[in-house]
C-alpha cells in the first residue's frame, strides 16, 4: 500500500540517501506498507511492533482472569479495582512520556519504558494477594505509555501529508496486541497444562512469555531504530530551540477548548476499546459458560478488527476531508462513533452466544474506527501544540477507560451486561459535543466558514495549517 504527497519542491528531487522520496525535513513523502527500507519504513514497522508487544503484555492477564481469581481467590471487586489501576498507571505516564521524548528521543523513551516495566510482567508469576495484583496491575499501564512515543516517531519520520496513514496503521496494528493475547495466552496455558503441570503453577509460567516478548522488541528499537532520518535526535533538538517556549506552546494547546472535546471524544471510543478488552473474556466465560480457551478466542477478534479498522478510520476522515471538507470529519467521527455506541448497548441485551458474537464483532469495526477519525481531526485543531493537543487527546483516552471501568465494572453494582449496555449509552452522550467544535476558516458540523475567515490565515500558525493535510 502507498500514499503519495504533491510537495512545494520539485517531486522529481529526491534525496538518494534515502529508499523513499523525502521533503525538505528528510521526512517521507511515501509510505509504502510492506517495505522494512530504512530509516523510514524501518522504524514505522518497529515503532508499530514494540506497541505491539506493550498492549500484548498489558492484556495478557485478562484472558487468564478466571483463573487467577480461583486461585488468589479474587472478588469481582478485586479484579474491577485492579483493570481501572491498570489504566490509571497509563495516565500518568502518558502525561510524563511527551517531555521525555523531547528530551531524549523516541527510540531510548520506548526501549527505557519496556525494559523497565518487562520485569513486573515476569512478577505476575510471584503475586500471591489481591493487594499485590491491583498494584502489579498499576504498573504493567505503565507500559501503554509507548503509544505517545509511537506517534511522535511516526511524526519525526513522516511528511505531514502521510503521517495520518502512518499513525493510524502504526496504532492500529499496535492495538491488535489486546486481541492476540487474548488468543495466545490460554493456548500457552493450556500447552503448559498438557505437560501435567498444576493449574496454580502453569498460569504463573505463562507471563514468562509476554515479559521475554517486550524484552526483545525494546532490544531490537535500540539496536536497528534511529529517531529522525538524519539518525541523531540531539542535532534535531538544537536545531529547534528557540524558536519557542515550550510553556507557550503548552498552554497554546491547553486553552484550545476543541482539544478538551477531542479527549472526551476518544475518552469513549479508545476508552471503551480498552475498557471491552479487560472485561470481554470474562463476560463471555460468566454470562455464556464457554471455557477459557473459547473465551480467549472471541475476546481476540475484537482486537484483531484493529488490523483494517483504526486504519480505515483515517481514510475515511482523509476522504470525508477531501470531499465536505472539515464538516464531512466531523460528521463522520459522530456519526461512527454514534452507530459504536448504539451497538455497545445492544450488546448487553442480546442473550445468545452467536448474536452477542456478530454484535461484538460490528462494535469492534466502528468503536476502532472512531479513534481513526478522532485523530483525523487532531492534527488541524493546532499545528504549532499538535504534540500538546495529541497528549491531551490520548489521554482523554484512558481517562475515559478509567471512568467506565471503575463506574460500570468495579464491584457487583452492575451485572457485567448492564455495564455494557451503559456504557454505549455514555458514548452517545459524550459524542455530542463534537457538534460544538468549529474552526473559523473551515466551519464545524452545522455551520460553514465565518465571513471573512480569511483574516484568520494570516497568522503564523493558520499559515502552516492551511497547508496541513494527513493526505493530500
Amino acid at each position: 500500500m502507498e500514499a503519495e504527497a504533491e510537495t512545494e519542491a520539485n517531486p522529481e528531487q529526491v534525496d538518494h540517501l534515502f529508499s523513499l522520496p523525502v521533503d525538505a525535513d528528510q521526512k517521507a513523502t511515501k509510505f509504502r506498507l510492506f517495505s522494512i527500507a530504512p530509516p523510514h519504513m524501518l522504524a514505522f514497522h518497529l515503532a508499530w511492533f514494540s506497541l505491539f508487544s506493550n498492549f500484548f503484555s498489558t492484556f495478557s492477564i485478562p484472558p487468564l482472569l478466571a483463573v487467577i481469581q480461583d486461585d488468589l481467590n479474587l472478588t469481582d471487586t478485586d479484579t474491577g479495582r485492579a483493570g481501572t489501576a491498570a489504566f490509571l498507571g497509563s495516565i500518568f505516564s502518558r502525561i510524563a512520556m511527551g517531555p521525555i521524548c523531547d528530551l531524549v528521543g523516541p527510540r531510548i523513551a520506548i526501549a527505557t519504558l519496556s525494559l523497565i516495566t518487562a520485569p513486573v510482567i515476569l512478577s505476575t508469576s510471584l503475586i500471591s494477594s489481591p493487594h499485590s495484583f491491583i498494584a502489579l496491575r498499576f504498573l504493567t499501564g505503565f507500559s501503554l505509555a509507548n503509544f505517545v512515543a509511537n506517534q511522535f516517531w511516526m511524526s519525526c519520520m513522516f511528511s505531514s501529508c502521510v503521517v495520518g496513514l502512518a499513525n493510524g496503521f502504526s496504532a492500529g496494528w499496535a492495538n491488535m496486541g489486546s486481541g492476540v493475547t487474548q488468543l495466545v495466552m490460554p493456548l500457552i496455558y493450556t500447552l503448559i497444562m498438557s505437560f501435567n503441570v498444576p493449574s496454580s503453577t502453569a498460569w504463573r509460567l505463562a507471563f514468562i512469555v509476554p515479559a521475554v516478548f517486550q524484552a526483545v522488541t525494546a532490544l531490537l528499537v535500540l539496536a536497528f531504530g534511529q529517531d529522525v532520518p538524519s539518525g541523531s535526535y540531539r542535532s534535531l533538538k538544537k536545531v529547534n530551540i528557540g524558536k519557542e517556549s515550550l510553556c507557550n506552546v503548552f498552554c497554546h494547546g491547553a486553552k484550545n477548548y476543541r482539544a478538551w472535546i477531542l479527549a472526551l471524544t476518544y475518552g469513549f471510543c479508545f476508552g471503551v476499546e480498552m475498557t471491552t478488552d479487560n472485561i470481554i473474556a470474562e463476560y463471555f466465560y460468566d454470562r455464556f459458560d464457554v471455557n477459557i480457551q473459547v473465551a480467549g478466542i472471541i475476546a481476540g477478534s475484537f482486537g484483531m478488527a484493529n488490523f483494517f479498522s483504526r486504519p480505515s478510520g483515517g481514510l475515511v476522515s482523509d476522504r470525508m476531508g477531501r470531499r465536505f471538507g472539515m464538516r464531512g470529519r466531523l460528521w463522520g467521527l459522530w456519526v461512527t462513533q454514534t452507530v459504536a455506541g448504539l451497538l455497545c448497548l445492544l450488546l448487553g441485551r442480546v442473550n445468545s452466544l452467536w448474536g452477542s458474537i456478530l454484535v461484538m464483532c460490528a462494535f469492534s469495526v466502528f468503536v476502532q474506527a472512531a479513534s481513526g477519525l478522532t485523530f483525523g481531526v487532531v492534527p488541524f485543531v493546532s499545528k504549532r501544540s499538535l504534540g500538546v493537543v495529541s497528549g491531551i487527546t490520548g489521554s482523554g483516552g484512558t481517562v475515559g477507560a478509567v471512568i467506565t471501568q471503575l463506574l460500570l465494572f468495579s464491584g457487583s453494582k452492575f451485572s457485567k451486561q448492564t455495564g455494557i449496555s451503559l456504557m454505549g449509552i455514555m458514548m452517545i452522550v459524550c459524542t455530542l459535543p463534537v457538534s460544538l467544535i468549529y474552526f473559523p476558516q473551515w466551519g464545524g458540523m452545522f455551520c460553514g466558514p465565518s465571513h471573512g475567515s480569511d483574516d484568520h490565515l494570516n497568522g503564523p500558525e493558520n499559515d502552516e495549517t492551511n497547508h496541513y493535510r494527513l493526505l493530500q
